[in-house]
């Protein structure tokens, strides 16, 4: 029962918004990696090798880098403790943040849009975006529906493009 709890909120958290099918949900089945706050997939290339593909695919949907965290070089620098490799990208689409922003002044606190690219236990690597979905569902603003689809259409079209 705990596990049908489990699919069933990550069902709802991530694919529904309101009681609306927001993202492709075969497409979204596909995706090997899903919580309740983030969907992504293991790929077969190395961490480079997917760090330079994950920014072509989101520079073509319209997607800048505005800001890069390397999580294993600043654990080493910071706390002198090793890490796997682990890099957070920060992608803005500045045309939807644009409109985002004038329906939702507030809505800043919750952009950039995360991309994670990290090297898993086995070695794979994995590609894990933030769902907007699920990150917009804390707003109590019908509005923000279409606006939620459009950027996790983007960011599935990113991950199938991988």
């Amino acid at each position: 029962m705990e596990q049908l709890h489990k699919w069933t909120r990550l069902l709802l958290g991530s694919t529904f918004f309101k009681g609306k099918l927001s993202i492709n949900f075969e497409r979204w089945l596909k995706m090997d990696l899903r919580t309740a706050y983030a969907f992504g997939k293991t790929v077969d290339m190395t961490h480079v090798e997917a760090e330079r593909k994950v920014r072509e695919e989101l520079a073509k949907e319209g997607f800048g880098v505005l800001t890069e965290i390397d999580v294993k070089k600043k654990f080493a620098e910071k706390l002198q403790k090793e890490f796997r490799e682990y890099l957070i990208l920060g992608a803005c689409n500045p045309s939807l943040a644009y409109e985002a922003l004038s329906r939702e002044i507030d809505l800043g606190a919750l952009l950039p849009c995360n991309v994670v690219i990290y090297t898993r236990d086995d070695g794979k690597t994995a590609v894990m975006v933030m769902d907007p979905i699920a990150a917009l569902s804390m707003i109590d603003n019908p509005e923000m529906v279409d606006f939620a689809k459009k950027v996790a259409e983007k960011m599935e079209r990113v991950l199938f493009a991988l």
